[in-house]
């Protein structure tokens, strides 16, 4: 399982577009977000610029 941690997030709300952004990802499954630590998990082989896209497209930034 993979760790990416997110910053931006504030509400229900953003978990739950993280998490189906994060979801359409080919090749990612498991998908669980966790506001209280701003981050994300997940199972899969994908490149970080494939995680960070999708993260940005939505408005949120990932925290090397």
């Amino acid at each position: 399982m993979a760790t990416v941690s997110i910053k931006g997030m504030s509400c229900p709300h953003c978990v739950a577009s993280t998490k189906k952004a994060l979801e359409e990802i080919p090749g990612i499954s498991n998908v669980a977000v966790n506001l209280e630590k701003g981050e994300a998990s997940y199972d899969g082989d994908v490149e970080t610029n494939t995680i960070k896209e999708a993260v940005e497209k939505i408005g949120f930034k990932t925290v090397k």
